[in-house]
């Protein structure tokens, strides 16, 4: 029996099976992945030529493991490219030793709970077909939110004759952009500009096309913002101005106060909005989008408020709107009505005949992974149907909570302009109504006393290296027993927080994607201030009170965590 299973080896996966390691070094670990490289996303079958980081060199890795320029090949200044993540992970399982402890072209299939000894069995799957089973004692689905594409049919596929596929399958496919002559985009996400730059950057026609009623194009903006072209990565993690966004669990970085009359007060959300809109024309102006018809079309249609860990970077080499005023990029907001011959109708009873279409249309949802007893997977925290969720007491109450302390929030953003729905794509509301609910967004309630079973990067965030660490060491610590939910309050207590908690990714990123997954950005360091309070470590770490304000959290700053966990413990 395993001690640990881990299914995923990308940036959480690996992360969490070194740090349960490093504190249990002579228990049996075992990581599982379906792809035939570790990596995930960062995987080497999923890379491609133009593929970039939004993040540049030293925003984007471990603390406890730099991504130094002498080694990586990436100056200051710099996005790492496909490659370079690779070869990071790729250092990093070789360094901690476990590199002999995945399981690669392995899929999960099932889990299945076994409630007299509290276990778990997980069926995989080969890649030859061949199915073994592996018993673990404790179980970390690591996978994140990019493992199971969601790729739409429509009528007329069949008759297409062009390929189609998902953008996970870019790589694959990447040849297409010397052999095709014009293409189309479907999405309005940091992956769709990707494809269409990579096209149209090597001189393919591009038809990008959004839907009318989806959620429009997502906030891109350059890696340096405002007239004093300030490092947009560095200003959303400063104290400062963190507190101008609302957060549920936001006095846990000490400003309580501020917080309150930021938020609680009519002066204070005059401040708020003055500063959202400031933030959002600064993006709006640096791209020139009011300055030429095409641009303008790829203009967010909502308010910087409301945006979340969907927050993109501009990183091509060259100007991607250049690529749209030339032509080698329309931009179409309409809807795909159908497909035939080699050709896209779309709503407004245009025909774009095409080489292939290439959908850039989100993730699932919902796991692949089967969880057993039939059931359980309202126990596991997972998504289901739940008709009644929205008007269950619990539900309610939050709301009024919510909306009691974050009045701004009261205020959704309208759709009716563009007559569109909020930015989720595919079915995901209609087949689970009742989406993740996970205490700290790792652990269900009803297993909190089990201590067998969580999640390890089941939300949005564009830090994932600084999450993947501490929601790493948080879960070793409460499967080792010291962190303990149930000593402090009652079970009641703990699924009323994570009803509060995972209920305001609604109100605070409807937009994005808080309506399937905790998603933030302004509220990842008090998110991992409220971690390292429950491991009863130090969550300012800057030295004095003025770099504690003004100054910029990044992964130097929480260097050697383990250790001082470790010499507490």
């Amino acid at each position: 029996m395993e001690d640990l299973v881990v299914v995923g080896a990308g940036w959480n996966g690996l992360m969490m099976a070194k740090t349960y390691l490093a504190v249990n070094p002579s228990h049996k670990v075992t990581i599982v992945d379906g792809s035939s490289s570790i990596g995930g996303v960062w995987a080497k079958e999923r890379l491609y030529p133009t593929l970039l980081t939004n993040n540049l060199l030293g925003t984007f890795e471990w603390s406890d493991f730099p991504m130094r320029p002498e080694t990586f090949g990436v100056k200051p200044g710099e996005h790492m490219s496909g490659e370079v993540v690779h070869e990071y992970l790729t250092s990093f399982a070789e360094k901690f030793d476990l590199t002999r402890r995945i399981l690669l072209e392995s899929k999960v299939k099932t889990v299945e709970y076994v409630a007299e000894d509290n276990t778990w069995i997980l069926t995989v799957e080969s890649t030859n077909r061949q199915s073994f089973t592996i018993t673990a004692e404790r179980l970390v689905i690591a996978t994140g939110l990019t493992s199971e594409p969601n790729l739409p049919t429509f009528p007329g596929t069949d008759s297409f004759g062009q390929p189609i596929f998902h953008f996970a399958d870019f790589g694959k496919h990447f040849s297409t952009t010397e052999t095709t002559k014009k293409v189309a985009i479907l999405g309005g996400a940091k992956s769709a500009w990707d494809a269409a730059y990579s096209y149209a950057a090597a001189g393919v026609q591009v038809d990008m096309i959004i839907r009318k009623s989806g959620g429009g194009p997502h906030w891109m903006s350059p890696p340096y913002v405002t007239p004093f072209k300030l490092w947009l990565e560095k200003l959303v993690f400063t104290r400062f101005l963190m507190w101008f966004s609302p957060c549920i669990w936001g006095d846990a970085d000490g400003f309580p106060r501020i917080r309150k009359f930021l938020h609680g007060t009519a002066f204070g959300r005059w401040l708020v909005d003055k500063y959202f809109v400031s933030s959002g024309k600064d993006t709006e102006t640096l791209n020139e989008f009011d300055k030429h018809e095409e641009v303008k079309k790829l203009k967010p249609w909502t308010e910087a408020i409301w945006v979340g860990g969907m927050l993109s970077i501009l990183n091509y080499p060259t100007n991607f709107f250049d690529l749209v005023k030339s032509g080698m990029i329309k931009v179409h907001i309409e809807d795909v009505v159908e497909l035939s011959p080699g050709s896209i109708h779309l709503s407004n009873g245009e025909a774009l005949k095409v080489d292939l279409l290439c959908c850039a249309t989100g993730w699932k949802a919902v796991s692949s992974i089967k969880f057993l007893p039939a059931g359980i997977e309202k126990e596991l925290g997972l998504p289901h149907l739940d008709y009644e969720f929205e008007q269950d007491p619990l539900t309610v109450e939050a709301d009024s909570q919510i909306v009691a302390q974050f009045p701004r929030l009261a205020n959704q953003p309208d759709w009716s302009t563009n007559g569109a729905r909020p930015a989720v794509d595919g079915t995901n509301l209609l087949t689970a109504s009742r989406p993740f609910e996970l205490y700290r967004f790792m652990i269900p309630p009803a297993f909190a006393s089990r201590r067998n079973f969580g999640f390890c990067g089941m939300l949005m965030t564009i830090s994932t290296p600084l999450i993947s660490q501490t929601q790493a060491l948080w879960l070793t610590a409460y499967f080792t027993g010291s962190i303990d939910p149930l000593s402090a309050q009652s079970l009641d207590a703990i699924k009323w927080e994570t009803r509060l908690h995972n209920r305001f990714r609604r109100w605070r990123h409807p937009t994005a994607l808080g309506l399937e997954f905790p998603d933030f950005i302004f509220d990842t360091i008090p998110y991992i201030d409220m971690l390292l309070h429950d491991l009863k470590l130090a969550s300012h770490r800057k030295g004095n009170v003025l770099l504690e304000i003004f100054g910029s959290y990044g992964p130097k700053d929480y260097r050697g965590l383990v250790e001082e966990w470790l010499a507490i413990r």
